[in-house]
C-alpha cells in the first residue's frame, strides 16, 4: 500500500486527510500549527457544515515526521514553503511524488525544494474553512469536491494516475494535459472573491451583495484573463462555467452581462472567508503574493497594468504591516472604478 502525506493539513487538508483515512488510505496529516495537530491527535478530524464527519486520524507536526512517503499532497501556504518543504525532504525516496495543490502558480517554486522530477501539480475545486483547531467547516457542496491534476509537461503518466487514484477517495479527480490552463483558471477563481474578502475583511457573500465590491472583483478577474491571453493561455470551463466568459472586453459596460455568472459560481460559497483573511486574523503572514501578487508580478513582467490586483495587495500588506484588520467601507472606498 502506498504511504501518503497531507502536508499542510489546514482546512482543505483536514477534509482530504479525513476522507482518505475513512477510505482506507495509509495517510498522515502534517502541519506546523501545533494546536491544530494536537486537536487532531486527541479528538480526530471533525468536519462540519456541508459534510458531517468525525474520524480518528494520524497527525504530526513538522518536527515529528517519521518514515518515507510515496505521495505527498502539498497544501501548505506559499509563505510556509521554506519551512514545510525542507521538513518533508528527508522523508522522500527517489520515486516519491509531490503534488502541489496550493493556490497560485506554485509548481516551479516547489520544484526548487523537492526537484522538478518529483513535482506534479493540481487545483482544488472546492472550499472549506478552519473554524478551530481540529474543526473544519466544509463550505462547498460535496458534489463540487473536484481536483484537476497534471504533469508539468502535460504527459499522462502512471504516477499522475496514481495521484488521481488517491484523490478519487476524497472527491473526483481528473488528469489534464493543460496544467497551465488549469492553474490560470483557478487563479482567476481565487484572486477575485478571495482577494476582495482579504482586502475588505468580509465573506464572499458580502462581496456579492455590494455592487462596487463585486465590480472590483470583476476587474480583478478580467486582469487575470488578459494576463493569461498575453501568454497564449486560454481559460477553461470549470464546473459548467466557461471562464473566458468573465472577460470585460468592453470594460464596465460588460458588468451586467457577467453578473449572473458570479452568482451562479459563488453563491454556494457565500459563507466563505478567504484563507488569507483567516491568517490575518490569527496574526500570520498570508499568501497574498501567491494569489493577487502573482498577477501583479506577471503584469510587471509583461508590461500589463493590473490596478485592481495592485490595490488588493497594497491593502492586505498594509494590514499585515500595521497589524490591523481591514475595514470594509474604508478599504472599498480606495478602489477607483474607471469610466
Amino acid at each position: 500500500m502506498m504511504r501518503v502525506a497531507v502536508l499542510g493539513a489546514g482546512s482543505l487538508g483536514t477534509v482530504i486527510g479525513a476522507m482518505l483515512t475513512q477510505n482506507g488510505v495509509d495517510v498522515v496529516l502534517i502541519d506546523g500549527y501545533k494546536a491544530h495537530v494536537e486537536a487532531l491527535q486527541t479528538n480526530g478530524a471533525t468536519i462540519v457544515g456541508k459534510m458531517e464527519l468525525q474520524i480518528p486520524v494520524m497527525a504530526c507536526d513538522l518536527e515529528h515526521i517519521t518514515g518515507i512517503f510515496d505521495i505527498v499532497l502539498y497544501l501548505g501556504k506559499a509563505p510556509n514553503n521554506a519551512e514545510y518543504l525542507p521538513a518533508i525532504l528527508p522523508h522522500l525516496h527517489k520515486g516519491s511524488v509531490v503534488c502541489t495543490l496550493q493556490n497560485g502558480i506554485p509548481e516551479q517554486k516547489v520544484a526548487k525544494y523537492v526537484g522538478r522530477d518529483r513535482t506534479v501539480g493540481g487545483t482544488v475545486g472546492w472550499g472549506a474553512s478552519l473554524r478551530a483547531p481540529g474543526i473544519t467547516e466544509m463550505t462547498s457542496d460535496p458534489d463540487r469536491q473536484t481536483y484537476e491534476l497534471g504533469e508539468l509537461d502535460g504527459r499522462i503518466t502512471p504516477r499522475i494516475q496514481a495521484v488521481k487514484a488517491i484523490l478519487d477517495k476524497a472527491g473526483a479527480a481528473r488528469v489534464s494535459e493543460n496544467l497551465a490552463g488549469e492553474r490560470w483558471t483557478k487563479l482567476c477563481v481565487n484572486a477575485s472573491l478571495s482577494g476582495m474578502s482579504a482586502a475588505l475583511g468580509c465573506t464572499y457573500g458580502e462581496v456579492l451583495d455590494n455592487e462596487k465590491a463585486l465590480l472590483c472583483a470583476a476587474f480583478i478577474k478580467d486582469e487575470i484573463i488578459k494576463l493569461a491571453h498575453a501568454q497564449g493561455i486560454k481559460l477553461l470551463e470549470l464546473q459548467g462555467i466557461q471562464f473566458e466568459d468573465f472577460e470585460l472586453a468592453n470594460g464596465k459596460a460588460d458588468f451586467e452581462r457577467i453578473k449572473p455568472l458570479y452568482h451562479q459560481w459563488y453563491v454556494p460559497h457565500r459563507a466563505v472567508i478567504a484563507s488569507m483573511l483567516f491568517d490575518m486574523r490569527l496574526g500570520r503572514k498570508c499568501e497574498i503574493d501567491a494569489i493577487n501578487g502573482e498577477a501583479v508580478e506577471k503584469g510587471d513582467e509583461l508590461g500589463i497594468d493590473t490596478p485592481f490586483n495592485d490595490k488588493v495587495v497594497e491593502l492586505v500588506k498594509e494590514a499585515e504591516t500595521t497589524k490591523t484588520l481591514p475595514v470594509f467601507a474604508a478599504n472599498l472606498a480606495r478602489f477607483a472604478i474607471p469610466d
